[in-house]
Formats: structure tokens, sequence, C-alpha cells
């Protein structure tokens, strides 16, 4: 009955209901697509599984690193080949080389000389970016209420924050005055904790008030100051419907205050908050996860992996509703059988506004992926004549 009654609801009003009797799927299916992002987590679902057969190659120890096609198969079902190994990197000729090994002459893959260079160009610029994956760790710790988390979520997500693949030893252990190790109670659990922050007291500030501060000097805008204090930044699903009911609950949202997710807050027993609090912890709750998608280094993150750090930040709602009841913050979707966040106001026609150079490098992974098996005879070609870097600027260019 819920769920009839949901499908009968325009999807603008959707972020208001109370979703007691009606399951997280049906509050799923229902959200109002977006085709641009839908579009751009289509391309990201065969990315992922090409990134998964990358680190399988470069965690071999063979010279140059490789993987037998016979360990892909025992692998397939957990990476989602569902034609097998083969078939998928034949599909991607310009990343995966299939080769037989010269003594067990059974069938191998690595990567090609295009895919190496740009896991060296990653690795460079993960490197030169190592001050800012400090700063980004120091604020991510600062938004837990006891300035630590679990090792183990931090794992989770080293991708997504731009941290080299070694941080344990070029971010944390490098840094012991700002970071330090804990075992936990459990074996085999370890904590980070936060050290001296001083000299980083300047950046715990929200992304958020970069955008404020920038409406509040446009002389075009019509948001009243006082209201400009607590909003966010929106845009809405192409084809949304918005009721005059719809934008003025959004409008009393953005006007009301809350504590920022570097502010200490005050414990309240659950059982005792009013209407009013529950709202400024659930506005507090986008403060945090806005702000965890703007340390990510594409503005995007499974929300599986975000939901390690929800009891450390104090978050006691379902962050997965929270994304869907905030359709002009955040889009869910639901391909490659993940639920995945993007942070909307980062993104234009598929692509980050503002773009970073890890993320830059990582595009050209794409649009090797995008690229298929278009082009071999070119490439072919260009193995004798051309370098790395000018065979991978052509594909890219393309």
């Amino acid at each position: 009955m819920a769920i009839q009654m949901l499908k009968k609801l325009s999807p603008a009003a959707a972020p208001f209901l109370h979703r007691t009797k009606t399951s997280s799927a049906a509050y799923v299916a229902s959200r109002a697509r977006d085709a641009t992002f839908e579009k751009l987590m289509e391309k990201y679902k065969n990315l992922l599984k090409v990134i998964s057969i990358q680190d399988l190659i470069l965690a071999s120890q063979s010279t140059p690193p490789s993987i037998s096609i016979d360990f892909l198969h025992r692998l397939s079902q957990k990476l989602h080949l569902n034609r097998g190994p083969s078939a998928f990197l034949r599909t991607y000729p310009h990343i995966f080389h299939i080769f037989t090994h010269p003594v067990n002459l059974q069938p191998y893959c690595t990567l090609t000389p295009a895919a190496r260079l740009i896991v060296r160009q990653e690795s460079d610029a993960l490197n030169k970016s190592t001050p800012l994956a400090v700063t980004r760790l120091v604020k991510l710790l600062s938004m837990s209420l006891t300035r630590k988390l679990p090792l183990r979520a931090i794992f989770k997500v080293w991708r997504e924050l731009g941290l080299p693949d070694n941080f344990e030893d070029s971010v944390i252990s490098r840094n012991p005055d700002i970071f330090s190790l804990r075992d936990g109670n459990e074996p085999n659990t370890h904590y980070l904790l936060l050290g001296d922050t001083e000299a980083f007291k300047d950046c715990l500030v929200p992304v958020v008030e970069n955008w404020r501060v920038l409406e509040c000097c446009n002389g075009e805008c019509t948001v009243d100051r006082t209201e400009l204090q607590y909003s966010f930044k929106h845009g809405f699903p192409p084809g949304m419907r918005l009721s005059k009911n719809f934008k003025a609950k959004v409008k009393e949202w953005q006007r009301l205050p809350y504590v920022g997710p570097y502010e200490e807050i005050k414990s309240v027993d659950k059982n005792r908050r009013s209407k009013n609090q529950m709202m400024k912890m659930e506005k507090r709750a986008v403060g945090i996860v806005h702000e965890f998608l703007s340390l990510t280094v594409e503005k995007m993150v499974e929300v599986e992996k975000i939901s390690h750090f929800r009891q450390w930040f104090g978050i006691d709602l379902n962050v997965r509703d929270l994304f869907l009841d905030h359709p002009g913050m955040f889009y869910l979707s639901t391909k490659g059988k993940m639920h995945t966040v993007f942070l909307r106001e980062a993104y234009e026609r598929g692509c980050l506004i503002e773009p970073n150079p890890i993320y830059e490098v990582r595009r050209k992974l794409l649009d090797l992926v995008l690229f298929g098996r278009r082009g071999l005879d070119r490439v072919r070609g260009a193995d004798n004549s051309n370098s790395e870097g000018d065979e991978v600027e052509e594909l890219c260019d393309d």
C-alpha cells in the first residue's frame, strides 16, 4: 500500500516524506533520474572492472607485471566478468595485452605501454599532491566526534581521497606530530588519531562557505544574506516537478541553522530531542556528507563506503536516504550493482567543473575504456614510430 501511495506522489515530494512504511528499495526506485549522471555512471561501470584487473596486474611480482588468464577465470564472478576474462580483456586492447607465457606456455595478460604510462602519470600526480592528501586526512579526522577513525574505513576510500597506495608510510608515518596509529581492542583493529592541528586551523572551513561568500558578493544574488548563511547550492534534475509546497519546504530548510562539520556538538539524548533539534541534526548530517564528497578527488563515492564513517561522524540517519532526501545537492545512481553518490554542484555535462591533476589522469584511462577496440591499426603503427605519451594523447584527443 505504501509503495502504491509513493508512486502517486510527485518525485519532488519525496524529500519531506516520513518513510516509516515505505521500503528503501521503493524510495530509491521513486527518485527523479538525471540522464547526464546515469550516462556517466554507465561509463564508470566497466572502468571499475578495468581498474580491478589493473590493480591485480600491478600487484604481481613478475617483470613486467602480469597475471594468468586462469587466475582471472577463478575471480570472474567476483569481478563481474559475465562473459569471462578473455572476452573482457579483448574488448580493451588499448589497456590490456594478452600473450603466451614463455615458460609455462599459458595465456597471460599485462598492461599496454599506454596504460602503463597512465599508471605512472597517476603515481606522479598522487606524489605531487601529498600535502593536499595530508590536509584531506586532517579534515576527515576533524569531522569525527572523537578525532579518530578506523584505519580500515580509510582504506576503503584511499583512492577516492587521492591518497598514495602507501599512504601509511608516505603520509601517516612522515607526519608523527599530526597523525598517530593505535591498536584497537579487537585483533587486527587499528585507529588513526589526529594530533596537533594548529597549522591547519585555517583549513578547517567547510567548502560550502566558498560558495556562500561568492553568492554574497554577487550583485545579482536575490537571496537574503541571513538565509544564505546556512544555505547550500541546489540544482535539481531536469524535468523534476517542483511544487510550490516543495519550494517552500526547501526555503525553510535553507534558513535552518545547524552546527558545521568541524564544530563541536553537544550530545543530546535521542529520546529527548525535539522536532527542531532533529531537523538541525539532519542538516548537520547533510553538511558532513557534503564536505566528505568535496574532499574526494572525483566528487563521488560509493554509498557503502561512506556508511563506514556514519557512527564516527555522529550521523544517526540512513546515509542513502539522506542523499535521496536532497536531490538538489546529491545524485544517487544504482548502475553497476552498487549505489554511487555524486556531488551535483561539482559537475557540468558529466565532467568536473574544477578538475584536478589526479582526476585528469584518471579520465585518460576512462577515455581508453570508451575507445574500446577502435584505432587498433593506428596504434600498431604507432608502436614503431611514436612514444607512449604520443599514443595516449592521440587516443584521448579523438
